[in-house]
């Protein structure tokens, strides 16, 4: 056996360890709560606790924690250790399965958008069974979900495991009412993230405020050299980041995370990793702990992982493409097309749902993507526009033309195209190009949502993406259990889901500006920023959505709202600061020093030669002395701006902040910016206080 396969899960307490140690009894009451959803029984939890503590402690484990997932966006951790003290000053290892199922960190440390007060700390984390526990530096870590003492979820993890559970319920309605489904219990949502990073030396990111602070470059003109070549996507990966990659996916297999693909994207420095699909949650745990050891690993070899999704002006920034499909617990794959009348009609049905869910919640899936980081990426020559459309490719679009005019579907059988009558084309699943500009587009049997940014949690995508789509597929199911005429109220229902929904569907060039003028004649919405889109999140048909299918309260939602607000402006207020720090105790200095010695050197030479030319000298201090006064005047700016920004952020209204952040101090912000870059381009460089964008983009060697 190689080593791979020898080192794969091996700090994992996974479905394997849990057999060879686990009771008979106790494991198969275990799988039953990770399979079938039953209620944990605390007698089992006991029995799994010891069996996971002797596990841990063998593999070194010294502690345990509750591994969860705020609404910080990364994950927490709070470690305990096993020891119990007992009689003759000495220690027991011991593990208690209330300390399995239940912990208490400190609710009001945490974000909480106004749920939880500081003088009200009581929160909980509890188990989630079916996302398994794992060794991580000498620590058990037990996946749990994070709830305030009250009830409301303060993670990202519950919504998602309450939005999978309200798919799974809603679909396995849909798909009992068609034949050869009777064995289908449940259904679960896949998802395959794929991860895109850069990679710089640490020696040259150590001299950059900017990225220490707020991991993008605040400041930095364009190198000479980018992505222009097309040189360094799919490129020859230098030993360097080979060695790294090498030690990073030796450490995610060793945790169980299906790491696939790796190679290097389009802008220097800039790569990517994307696992095999597996369950939602599980996906969105794996992907928390590859954006954990990527940065962890990086170190190790004198790098730093960027995870930003612009950390550089000017070249591609970093994305996180969403590849989602949903299945049966028999193994079907519902957004696969079948051979036969009834799996073509059903896989239809499924897509019409899709459909009809990313057009009803444009704004929903647009602000599960919205962040301060993303605002830089979207719409650019790397990512989609902030418009939602789907792709669909030239023949799938083409049988779905044809069932809504009802005619002949050329390329195939000369039949109107009735479902339930005619057998649909049996089609590969790459029959047509792939659209890189779409925000959401069918690859074949799933679907790709390319506008999450690098460094989100893909939970909020998810959560939404699921509701949404449980919610199309409750109203079809509600309309089919009634239907005396099964396959004739089928037709007619995704014949109408066509025609009122056929406006998101787009197939064309997502960069081009005509895009946003058909956009807007289609009734899309474009919520170009994270201000614009975050306050549809409370618009009442998306609150009756989520609490319909008890996902989030309103008060939930309220919170988020608040939590997005407060964050984009933080977010935004150091980026601002530490630019202002940068300008007046680095940039300022620097173009000081240079006009002073510009001016020195047209004396000295006026003083040596009353003759000699001195017209480089003295239009490059003319150029430095106006730039100077340039930035200086636009630093006095800004910080006028952060003031104003502060009165705003004293009242109540966050929304209110969060505009004015993006509508001034950003502004402000790019104005410093453009004056600070072009003097740059002049500065000598043993003048110039910051790494270039070449010393960046291509230090590692």
């Amino acid at each position: 056996m190689d080593e791979v396969t020898q080192i794969f899960g091996e700090n994992v307490f996974n479905e394997t360890v849990m057999k060879s140690r686990l009771p008979k009894e106790t494991f198969k009451q275990l799988m039953k709560t990770i399979e079938g959803g039953e209620k944990l029984n605390p007698e089992v939890a006991v029995v799994v606790a010891n069996a996971m503590k002797d596990w841990a402690v063998e593999k070194g484990a010294t502690h345990f924690t509750h591994w969860f997932q705020p609404l910080t966006g990364i994950t927490a951790e709070k470690h305990d250790s096993f020891i119990q003290p007992i009689e003759g000053g000495k220690v027991i290892m011991e593990f208690s399965g209330k300390e399995l199922v239940q912990g208490e960190p400190d609710a009001s440390s945490f974000p909480s958008g106004g749920i939880r007060a500081t003088f009200e700390a009581r929160g909980y984390t509890a188990w989630d069974p079916t996302s398994y526990a794992f060794i991580k530096d000498g620590t058990l870590c037990i996946p749990t979900a994070f709830c305030s003492y009250t009830g409301e979820a303060l993670d990202k993890k519950t919504p998602l495991l309450r939005s999978m559970q309200a798919i799974s319920k809603q679909a396995v309605r849909v798909l009992h009412l068609f034949d050869g489904n009777e064995d289908v219990t449940s259904v679960k949502t896949t998802v395959g993230p794929e991860q895109e990073y850069f990679l710089i030396d640490k020696s040259v990111y150590d001299k950059r405020e900017d990225l220490i602070y707020t991991g993008r470059t605040l400041f930095g003109a364009k190198a000479p050299k980018g992505q222009e070549l097309e040189d360094h996507y799919f490129g020859m990966i230098k030993p360097r980041v080979q060695a790294f990659m090498k030690d990073l996916n030796r450490e995610l297999w060793k945790l169980g995370i299906l790491a696939k693909t790796e190679h290097n994207e389009v802008a220097p420095a800039q790569h990517e990793l994307a696992p095999i699909f597996s369950t939602t949650n599980l996906a969105c745990d794996h992907n928390q702990l590859t954006m954990e050891l990527m940065k962890k690993t990086a170190a190790k070899h004198g790098m730093v992982c960027l995870l930003h999704e612009k950390p550089f002006a000017g070249v591609n920034g970093s994305g996180k493409h969403n590849n989602w499909s949903i299945s049966t617990d028999t193994g079907k794959n519902l957004l696969d097309p079948g051979a036969t009348p009834e799996s073509n009609a059903q896989f239809l049905l499924f897509l019409c749902a899709v459909i009809k869910a990313v057009d009803e919640y444009q704004d929903l899936l647009r602000i599960s993507v919205a962040s301060a980081g993303n605002d830089h990426r979207l719409g650019a020559n790397e990512a989609p526009p902030a418009i939602i459309s789907i792709f669909l490719g030239d023949e799938l679009s083409s049988i779905l033309d044809s069932i809504e005019k009802g005619i002949p579907y050329g390329k195939h059988e000369k039949e109107k195209m009735k479902i339930g009558v005619t057998v649909l084309p049996e089609f590969n699943k790459d029959t047509t190009d792939r659209n890189r500009t779409s925000p959401f587009a069918f690859t074949g049997n799933k679907f790709e949502f390319r506008m999450l940014g690098s460094n989100e949690s893909i939970a909020c995508a998810n959560v939404f993406l699921n509701t949404a789509v449980a919610e199309e597929l409750s109203q079809f199911a509600d309309v089919l259990e009634k239907a005396e005429d099964f396959n004739g109220v089928l037709h007619d229902l995704i014949l109408k889901t066509i025609k009122e929904h056929k406006r998101i569907i787009f197939n064309g060039n997502g960069y081009d500006d005509s895009w946003v003028k058909e956009a807007e004649k289609r009734g899309l919405l474009n919520l170009r920023s994270t201000p614009e889109a975050l306050p549809h999140i409370l618009d009442e048909k998306n609150i009756k959505l989520f609490e319909k299918f008890g996902v989030y309260s309103k008060v939930e939602l309220t919170s988020r709202f608040e939590i997005h607000n407060e964050n984009y402006s933080k977010i935004i207020n150091i980026e601002a600061e530490t630019m202002l720090e940068m300008a007046k105790k680095d940039i300022l200095p620097a173009a000081s020093k240079y006009a002073n010695k510009l001016a020195e050197t047209i004396g000295l030479k006026k003083s040596v030669c009353s003759e000699c030319d001195a017209s480089y000298e003295s239009e490059m201090l003319k150029k430095v002395s106006a730039l100077t006064s340039v930035i200086y005047s636009k630093t006095e700016n800004l910080e006028s701006q952060v003031v104003e920004a502060r009165k705003t952020a004293d009242s109540s209204d966050s929304s209110k902040t969060a505009f004015f952040y993006r509508e001034h101090v950003f502004a402000a912000m790019n104005e410093l910016r453009t004056a600070a870059d072009e003097l740059e381009t002049i500065t000598p460089k043993e003048l110039w206080p910051f790494p270039s964008y070449g010393d960046l983009l291509f230090s590692v060697k």
